[in-house]
């Protein structure tokens, strides 16, 4: 009986094993292929001039509120009644309000432009990854960032060969 789990024992260790050694594993820099491939250039390009006109929009509004605050504070507050200048205060604040809602719609715009724009990029470089793992046997292909040794085979100059880069 003992013999025959010592035996049992060493059988299960080879399977384990070979199975063990029959998965082929591969890493690649994901971030790099995707930096490189075009799409994400032009993505890139794209979110950078719309995130400046807006943000050009948003400082001409911002330094036209501050002139008028500037009036108020300067100018015009002194020489109001207590009534006129409560009404101007909240007009001010509602304009202040009205500024920070806006920018933080054109935050959400542009991180909705991004993840829009961004989708079809990764689902290419996915499907690349895919191709070049069923092509070359490997079971899995992690990204070697998430690796602290890496000893075994690099999958990046395939699927940027599989991408056309």
């Amino acid at each position: 009986m003992k013999k025959l789990s010592v035996l049992f024992a060493a059988v299960t260790m080879f399977l384990a094993v070979g199975v063990a050694k029959a998965q082929k594993i591969a890493s690649m820099d994901y971030e790099a292929v995707l930096a490189v491939m075009p799409e994400t250039k032009k993505m890139t390009a794209d979110l950078d001039t719309f995130s400046k006109t807006k943000g050009d929009e948003l400082q001409k509004q911002a330094e036209a509120f501050q002139k008028e605050v500037q009036q108020y504070q300067q100018v015009d507050g002194p020489k109001m009644t207590e009534a006129q200048r409560t009404a101007k205060e909240g007009e001010l604040q509602k304009k202040s309000q009205n500024l920070q809602q806006l920018q933080q719609t054109a935050q959400q715009d542009l991180a909705q432009r991004r993840d829009t724009a961004v989708k079809p990029i990764i689902e290419k470089l996915n499907n690349a990854v895919n191709k070049v793992a069923k092509a070359n046997g490997y079971d899995f292909i992690i990204d070697s960032s998430a690796l602290i040794y890496k000893g075994g085979p690099d999958a990046t100059p395939l699927v940027k060969k599989e991408l056309g880069l």
